[in-house]
Formats: structure tokens, C-alpha cells, sequence
């Protein structure tokens, strides 16, 4: 795998700041503690005691530093969310949530939604997400008559909290021609009733009537949740977006789905210095070849904004019953889901963008799907061999032991998130039964030297890194269920690991990011507890107080706004940068 090659950026002159804490965890092997470090210019200089901190700075010939003493608070590298899609999260936030904490019955959904449509000028769509099908006290999915309650006279669409996929009212199929004649898409279905009628759930590809005549369409490349807005109004979804994750004390993203209209929004956000986050781009595979006509044959960008590599996606979600099991799912033996390409069509793919020297990142879940990329990818390696691919596995549910194994072997990185069983876990059980206990099996990876990379899917689930590591070093679903046996499980330092050091490491950014190390960039979270001091089930409880990119304070949990404050007065200090 080639690694990220940074164009310079204009040089700054900055004081030097020396930040203390009563602890800080370095994620570095070879000195994992330290109560001190001295920042310049966007860069760790120094990690130690303070003494060894001002003695660095001065043997550099710099001038006394400004003090930023964090006292009893905790500090680690900024967390990296490897899985994320930061555009659709932030227009999600300009939804109705109709998520488990707001609506628990399918008549609730409605009168949210109902509610929103009256506030919204006539023509314009309502738009909710959030709901999972087994948190309803029915324990099914809407349907388009029921969102017919919700107005008649427009487009109505509820997402389903997996994202691929949801319900529309019938106004929908009437504008967009779609009928119980209608055939499936590749990629996609439109679910029909017993007697053949439409029942108002729609999956995958045939999200594609959503985006309109002019909007994103990737076919059987990958679900479809790229509605358009205006230009504009996408900007403003993306700061909401990034404000998100800086609340959690995320630094640095990796986008797991980027179309047109997500490059061009971060090329608009980054041409007018709005990034706050670190972005790291995967183009969808349809782009492929586009991509290999321009040359884009290895990671590249700047610190700011990357490219890294490829989105595939191999089946569906679990959550919405669509990733692929050919012999049925337990919750209803009718649907099996789907596999987006055939094995000898995927299999190119895969060895087209490894000779290319170019990172893939496949969604896959069940075995049989994770067995198409595992053969792909071991198939790519034999005829031209590469020790440091780095080829991802995008949640990589359900994979055999046989395949942890294998993928072992192969150099496979798993990018798996434990808020998916933290939050419908039962879910995954009612719809596979009791293999689904295994889902996201953590423990057996470390187990067998698999490298474990952690993240949030967002907005599948919210950027809260704390709750990602409670939910891996506990496998404790919202609910209360514990969810399989206690070899599944890692320890909080492991989760810890796999959302700093082995996610950097997942997007070939460990020789800058991950790590408070010296040489590296100054992005680090400042914790109001120890989150390996505390008991496993506590960690999710614990309060992000900053979050720092480059040596400057982006989010503070007292004021939510950037700043470069004292904290013990809060009084303002010199700007950072002169």
C-alpha cells in the first residue's frame, strides 16, 4: 500500500505550547505514558515529563512556551472513525428522528413525520431516519400506506437506521413510475406483499429513484442514500457534520462512500480552509475506472483531505435484512438478500484495483459474502504479491474461524463497529438466530493476530468513540443483553488501540496521526476521566472536554466553539498562531 504523500502547506509561525495532564496515553509502545508535550507549528516536538518537554524546546532554540495544564484529565490521540459518511450523517441531522429514544410504535413515527410535513412548504419532500424494525413494538417496518397518513401530495421517505434502505408512501412510486411491475434493480429490490403489491420498503439500489434525474446513481455498485440538495445546504449539513465529531473527540475521518457529490463538497470546504477534520477519502467502486484513466494510482492529497482508496461492497446490511444468506433468514426464510456482483465479476474488480497499488475497502457481512472478498483478495495477492496491501473489510460481521485465519495470512484489516450490536443486537439474533451472538467477533480477531479496527458507520450510529469502546469491552447491547461468550470480547486498552493507532494504521496514516508521538501531528482528545481507570461498563459515560487538530482547540465541551483558552481561568490567552 502506498503511503499518503502530503503537498506542503504554507509555513506558520506558531508559539510553542506545552500541555500537561496528570495522565496521558501515548498509544506509543515504546513510552505508552506521559504527563507532558510540547506542540509547535501543528506538530507534537516533545512527549514526556515537562521537564523533558522544556528541555527539548530549548536544545531547538525556541522561546518559553505558553503552559496548557490540564490537571486530573486524561489525554489520547485524537479518535479515528475509519467508517464514516460525514455528509450523509449531517443531512440526517436536518431530518426527524424517529429513532428508538423518539418513537417506539409505527403510529409515533407517524405523527413526527406528521408533524414536520406541516411545518414544510407544499413540494417538499419529509424525510426521517433512525427507526430499526425489531426496536417497534410491531416489530415490522412501516408501510407506504401508513406514510400515506403523513401527506399524499409529496415525496415521504423514512430511512432505516442500517441506511441501506427504508420506506416511501405510494406518492413516491406514482411520481417515480414504480409499480407492483416494476422489476427489481441489480442491486436493489422493491419489497411486495404476498398478493404482489408494493408494501412501501425499498432497499439498496432501488434507492436510486430517490436522488432524481440529475442525482448520484451508482447502479449495483453500492446502496444508494445520496439525495441532493443544494450545494449550500450540503456545506452547512457537512459543518454539522464535523461539529459532530469533534463533540466525540474524533480528529480524523475516513468517508466510506464518496461520489461526485461528496468531493465536491469537501473540495469547496477545503478551498475555503472550513475543514476542522481530517478526511480521507474512498471513492465508490463505479469510479474505478474512471479513476485508473486519471491515474489515480495510489493514495494522495494532504493532511487535510486524501484520497486513500476504493469502496466495494460485497452484500447488504444485517440490520435491514439484506445482507446475503442464501438459505434464508430465520425472522423470515422468504428474503436472503443479496450479493451486489457476481464472484468472478467482484473477483476482477478487486485484482484491477490491486495492480493498481490501490486500497480496497469491501462491505461485507455474512460468510458467504465475506468468502467472495477473502477468495478475491487472496486470489489478487497470489498473482501479484504485495505484504502491505492493507485491503479492508467493512464490518466484517459474521466471518468463520477458518477466515480469521485466512485473513490473517492475507494481511486483511477488519473495520468493524461494535455500536451496531450495542444498538440492535437483538436485531441481528431475531433475524440469523444464534450465530448472530457472534456478530463483530473482536476477540477472536486479536486472537488470531488480526489487527482490530474500531469506528462508527455515522450515522448508522452516533461518533462516540467511548461508546464504541464500552460496547467491544463489554458486547452489552442498549437494551441490557449481553451479546455472546466472553472470548468475543477485548480489553478497553485494545479498543482504545482500535480507534487510534490501528485505525490510523487502516487508512495508511500511522506515520502521522494515531499516536501521540514526537514527529506527529498534534490532534489529541483531553478526556474528564482515565477510560481504562474506570470499570468497562462506565466508559461510554465518560465527558469529552476538548478535542485539538494541529494544536489548536476545535471543540471545548464548556462553550462548544473553537478557541485557545486557559482552562483553569478560561480566560482568553495569545492566539496560538503569530
Amino acid at each position: 500500500m502506498r503511503k499518503l504523500q502530503t503537498f506542503a502547506a504554507p509555513a506558520r509561525t506558531f508559539v510553542p505550547q506545552l500541555v500537561t495532564a496528570s495522565n496521558i496515553h501515548t498509544m506509543d509502545a515504546k513510552n505508552p505514558s506521559a504527563t507532558a508535550m510540547l506542540l509547535h507549528d501543528g506538530y507534537l516536538l516533545a512527549v514526556g515529563s515537562e521537564a523533558e518537554c522544556r528541555a527539548a524546546g530549548t536544545a531547538l532554540g525556541l522561546p518559553d512556551p505558553r503552559v496548557q495544564d490540564f490537571g486530573d484529565a486524561t489525554l489520547v490521540p485524537g479518535f479515528i472513525d475509519a467508517h464514516a459518511h460525514p455528509l450523509m450523517y449531517g443531512q440526517l441531522k436536518t431530518w426527524v428522528d424517529c429513532g428508538p429514544d423518539k418513537a417506539k410504535s409505527i403510529p409515533e413515527i407517524v405523527a413526527l413525520l406528521k408533524e414536520r410535513a406541516e411545518q414544510t412548504p407544499n413540494g417538499l419532500p419529509v424525510r426521517g431516519y433512525g427507526y430499526e424494525q425489531t426496536n417497534l413494538i410491531e416489530q415490522r417496518h412501516p408501510t407506504a400506506q401508513e406514510l400515506d397518513e403523513v401527506a399524499s401530495d409529496r415525496e415521504v421517505y423514512l430511512m432505516n437506521a442500517s441506511g441501506h434502505g427504508g420506506v416511501v408512501n405510494n406518492y413516491t412510486f406514482e411520481l417515480h413510475g414504480v409499480t407492483k411491475d416494476t422489476p427489481n434493480p441489480a442491486g436493489g429490490e422493491f419489497f411486495r406483499a404476498a398478493d404482489g403489491e408494493l408494501t412501501g420498503e425499498l432497499s439498496d439500489a432501488a434507492c436510486n429513484i430517490l436522488t432524481g434525474l440529475e442525482g448520484v446513481k451508482i447502479g449495483h455498485h453500492g446502496p444508494n442514500f445520496h439525495l441532493a440538495d443544494a450545494p449550500e445546504e450540503h456545506l452547512r449539513q457537512l459543518q454539522i457534520a464535523q461539529e459532530g465529531f469533534l463533540a466525540g473527540g474524533v480528529t480524523t475521518v475516513g468517508d466510506a462512500q464518496v461520489s461526485r457529490r461528496e468531493f465536491d463538497m469537501y473540495l469547496r470546504m477545503a478551498e475555503a480552509n472550513q475543514l476542522k477534520i481530517r478526511v480521507n477519502m474512498y471513492l465508490l467502486s463505479h469510479l474505478l475506472d474512471e479513476a485508473a484513466d486519471m491515474g489515480m494510482h495510489g493514495a494522495f492529497g494532504n493532511a487535510q483531505l486524501s484520497f486513500a482508496g476504493f469502496k466495494f461492497y460485497a452484500d447488504g446490511t444485517l440490520g435491514g435484512w439484506t445482507a446475503y444468506f442464501p438459505d434464508g433468514y430465520v425472522g423470515d426464510p422468504c428474503r436472503t438478500g443479496q450479493l451486489y456482483h457476481e464472484p468472478a465479476a467482484y473477483t476482477e474488480l478487486i485484482a484491477k484495483a490491486h495492480r493498481l497499488g490501490l486500497q480496497t475497502a469491501t462491505h461485507a457481512q455474512s460468510p458467504t459474502a465475506l468468502e467472495m472478498v477473502i477468495s478475491a483478495i487472496e486470489a489478487a495477492q497470489a498473482e501479484r504479491p504485495d505484504a502491505d496491501a492493507r485491503h479492508r473489510i467493512e464490518h466484517c460481521g459474521l466471518p468463520t474461524l477458518e477466515q480469521i485465519d485466512r485473513m490473517a495470512t492475507a494481511g486483511i484489516h477488519p473495520v468493524n463497529q461494535p455500536q451496531h450490536y450495542y444498538n440492535w443486537g437483538e436485531g441481528v439474533t431475531e433475524a440469523i438466530g444464534t450465530p448472530g451472538e457472534r456478530f463483530n467477533p473482536l476477540g477472536e480477531f486479536i486472537a488470531a493476530g488480526v489487527r482490530v479496527t474500531i469506528s462508527s458507520d455515522a450515522p448508522v450510529a452516533e461518533p462516540l468513540p467511548l461508546e464504541a469502546i464500552q460496547a467491544a469491552a463489554t458486547r452489552v447491547t442498549r437494551q441490557g443483553h449481553k451479546l455472546g461468550s466472553d472470548d468475543l470480547l477485548i480489553t478497553p486498552a485494545q479498543a482504545l488501540a482500535a480507534h487510534t493507532i490501528n485505525a490510523a494504521h487502516a487508512l495508511g496514516r500511522e506515520d502521522d496521526l494515531g499516536s501521540l508521538v514526537a514527529g506527529k501531528r498534534a490532534d489529541f482528545a483531553v478526556l474528564a476521566v482515565d477510560p481504562l481507570s474506570v470499570e468497562a461498563g462506565e466508559i461510554a459515560g465518560i465527558r469529552v472536554l476538548e478535542t485539538w487538530v494541529d494544536g489548536i482547540c476545535h471543540f471545548t465541551a464548556d462553550r462548544n466553539t473553537d478557541r485557545n483558552t486557559d482552562r483553569t481561568t478560561n480566560a482568553p490567552q495569545e492566539p496560538a498562531h503569530v
